[in-house]
């Protein structure tokens, strides 16, 4: 039985990591693709994430939209510094990859979601178009099963001590989306910042098959390396890795509150005790993972790609 997802992402490139993974698992049926601002701005993830849909011949099966240009309310910061200024540098997709549809992100959210029902959203960018989503089309939360999303962190931050990267960059969508009642999974920094690929497994990728060439170029080109780390991080991969493999990570079901303004803009706070919100949750926060099988996942995965 396959997975129904629709992955709303910011390419990226651990973003485009994580659709190679959901483009090729047979587990995975990837029903949507839409694109938000967030690593990059907005025109450049959406061609992104057509640059990896036409990589593997998907144009025709896999829509992809364009999404919000900027957050709902705070200011645009990119990480062009850590992806290159395209988004995607270290390899070369060519110019004919092909245009978004003619319907919004929010459109096609909705139309994708009506029509397939239970389906699980996977968000590793800002969560710009979920909220807009769900402001716009509230009955749109009866029909998904869940949000598997990328972002947050129980432990510290990779933007300030407090705050990972997606919830920052829109912390007031990111407070509507926790805020759904729809059932969350939360694949934060605190099993990312683990989950490393290893300089072995990079070494191995480039020579196993064009996938892996591409794959080894933009990685190469990553600049997500903290000091001291063995590996770089494929944040977004984990949201696929999880939905296939959720034995292999341990998660705490916890209340999550998101700061929206001040120094701590961005945090996403667990109440551990159940002291704020008499022990209700809102979501299932990974926070902990086994690292070498996500390595062999990994590789393994990649290996039986074109």
């Amino acid at each position: 039985m396959t997975t129904k997802i629709i992955m709303d992402t910011d390419p990226g490139i651990d973003d485009a990591a994580a659709l190679t993974m959901a483009i090729n698992n047979p587990e995975i049926d990837l029903k949507l693709v839409t694109a938000v601002a967030g690593n990059v701005k907005v025109d450049k993830t959406t061609a992104n994430a057509l640059k990896i849909v036409h990589f593997f011949g998907k144009n025709d099966t896999i829509p992809v939209a364009a999404g919000a240009a900027e957050p709902l309310i705070k200011p645009f910061e990119d990480a062009a510094r850590i992806h290159g200024e395209s988004g995607m540098e270290g390899y070369d997709f060519g110019d004919d990859y092909g245009q978004p549809i003619a319907k919004s992100a929010v459109q096609a959210l909705r139309d994708t979601i009506m029509a397939e029902d239970e389906i699980t959203l996977v968000p590793t960018g800002s969560y710009t178009n979920i909220a807009l989503l769900f402001k716009e089309y509230p009955e749109v939360k009866s029909h998904i099963k869940q949000i598997v999303a990328m972002g947050g962190s129980l432990s510290g931050g990779n933007m300030t001590s407090v705050a990972e990267f997606n919830v920052f960059t829109d912390p007031d969508a990111a407070r509507i989306m926790y805020n759904s009642g729809i059932p969350i999974v939360m694949v934060g920094l605190d099993v990312t910042l683990k989950a490393l690929l290893t300089d072995d497994s990079l070494n191995q990728l480039k020579d196993m098959n064009e996938t892996g060439k591409m794959l080894y170029g933009l990685i190469s080109h990553y600049n997500d390396v903290s000091g001291g780390a063995k590996g770089r991080p494929m944040h977004d991969v984990n949201t696929i890795f999880y939905l296939l493999h959720p034995e292999a990570f341990t998660t705490k079901n916890l209340w999550i509150d998101v700061q929206t303004s001040g120094p701590a803009i961005g945090a996403t706070v667990g109440d551990i005790r159940g002291a704020y919100h008499d022990s209700k949750t809102n979501a299932k926060a990974c926070v902990d993972i086994d690292a070498d099988f996500f390595n062999q996942w990994f590789l393994a995965q990649v290996a039986k790609m074109k």
